[in-house]
């Protein structure tokens, strides 16, 4: 059996051979008992400090390690007997080990087999009036785990009360604090407003019983509405805030306004780069059947900070419709950068939108110079990236469709000696395949092609 807490430190302050208890069957049940709300006592002697302190740390080490283990009720019984000998600490500087106790005390009841929800509560009550200079920040993890356990009326209670709290300067020194619950309250209006316009949908016009609904959603959207605009003021990433604060502007028509907010949170310099800010925001410039050139201008943007994005295979397609040639080129450069990436390696439609547009370039021999542009930075690592003899043995079995696609731009990047291109266009042609037959006549025909773009 586990030692007991109140065993792991000695009075002298060393730590005992026996404080790692071997794990077992009979683990102690978890207990963190209610904590003084300050650790201050008189001063004792400097040795006597000293050899607490090594006691503090080698428990803090036993509790790290038990954690890092993942042996959840190994950490309760040590974080146990820290809690315990703070209470007995006699030195004169006050300690400030509530942090510690919260974010360890935390983790160990997320996790611990005995934990309830019921326990969790209150050991945030505790560390809300333990911490008051982090009094803000637990009340937003206690909100979090609420939330993450489905008691949505508990959470949205716990932020209002939050929000009234008052603590002289810890008020003004904690404001970034503040605004986050307040923002997270205005998430929570957000819901309670979506939940109302869902029934109000449902059920049509019904006469008294809908106007009590209508009215309700009305109240939630004006109290959600001044705290999500109020946050998204503030340079940072608030992506699920914006998106909400969208909605809802969306849903009463103001358009206008809901464009504005999407364009400062893409484009205002104040804010980190977030590519989901331009996904937003073209995604809205979709929906209200903007110009194509809108469209384009949002996905180059997101082109430019994330070009793996899964929206380049429609940025592609779109710069296919455009009349202008400098589109054209980089419609080419953009599905070039995307398949740079180990994510779209084996993406038909990608492949499919290469293929096609090498094909027009080979066919029309204008642009060669695009292509040889595109072409030389990656010849060095494409062919082992992309087209090795494994990999076209691999892509003939599982995908075909893929292969084929793979195999014509091989061909004309690669020559007609490449082994991918060979073994896929052998394989094709002894399965007596049409379109393989004709992909081989094409890059013999055009081989020429290859022998320009690479300089030889």
């Amino acid at each position: 059996m586990a030692a007991a807490p109140n065993d792991l430190l000695q009075e002298d302050g060393a730590v005992k051979s026996s404080a790692v208890p071997a794990r077992s069957a009979l683990l102690p049940p978890l207990n963190l008992p209610f904590l003084s709300p300050h650790f201050c006592q008189p001063v004792s002697s400097h040795e006597h400090k000293l050899s607490f302190r090594k006691s503090k740390e080698a428990c803090l080490n036993y509790i790290q390690d038990a954690v890092l283990q993942k042996q959840w009720e190994r950490a309760a019984v040590f974080l146990t007997s820290y809690i315990e000998s703070l209470e007995k600490d006699y030195s004169k500087e006050y300690m400030g080990p509530s942090e510690i106790i919260w974010r360890i005390g935390t983790e160990i009841l997320c996790h611990h087999s005995h934990s309830s929800m019921k326990e969790l509560n209150s050991f945030m009550e505790q560390m809300k009036i333990l911490g008051i200079k982090r009094y803000l920040k637990v009340c937003l993890e206690h909100v979090f785990h609420l939330l993450c356990n489905g008691f949505i009326d508990e959470a949205y209670q716990n932020l209002s009360l939050a929000e009234s709290w008052r603590f002289g300067e810890q008020t003004v020194i904690q404001d970034k604090e503040m605004k986050l619950i307040q923002a997270y309250r205005g998430l929570l209006d957000y819901y309670r407003w979506s939940k109302q316009k869902n029934i109000l949908l449902e059920h049509g016009e019904d006469g008294l019983e809908d106007l009590s609904v209508e009215q309700e959603m009305h109240s939630c959207f004006r109290k959600a509405a001044v705290n999500l605009k109020e946050i998204i003021k503030t340079p940072g990433v608030w992506d699920q805030f914006v998106k909400c604060y969208v909605d809802l502007l969306e849903f009463y028509g103001d358009h206008n306004e809901a464009r504005q907010v999407l364009h400062d949170y893409a484009y205002n310099s104040k804010f980190p780069s977030n590519p989901n800010a331009h996904v937003y925001l073209y995604q809205f410039l979709k929906r209200q059947g903007e110009s194509k050139k809108s469209l384009i201008s949002a996905l180059k943007n997101l082109h430019d900070t994330v070009p793996s994005h899964e929206l380049m295979i429609d940025f592609n397609l779109m710069l296919q419709k455009s009349k202008k040639k400098k589109n054209h080129q980089l419609r080419l450069e953009v599905i070039f950068a995307a398949l740079d990436y180990a994510g779209w390696k084996e993406n038909v439609k990608a492949w499919s939108c290469l293929a096609k547009q090498l094909k027009q370039i080979v066919m029309s021999e204008k642009h060669l110079d695009w292509l040889k542009q595109e072409w030389s930075p990656r010849k060095d690592w494409w062919p082992a990236f992309h087209f090795s003899r494994y990999l076209g043995k691999r892509n003939w079995q599982e995908n075909q469709s893929l292969s084929y696609e793979k195999a014509l731009v091989a061909g004309i990047l690669l020559g007609k000696d490449d082994k991918y291109f060979k073994y896929i266009s052998h394989q094709g042609c002894k399965a007596r395949m049409k379109r393989f037959r004709i992909l081989k006549k094409f890059v013999h025909k055009h081989n020429p092609v290859y022998m320009r773009i690479s300089g030889l």
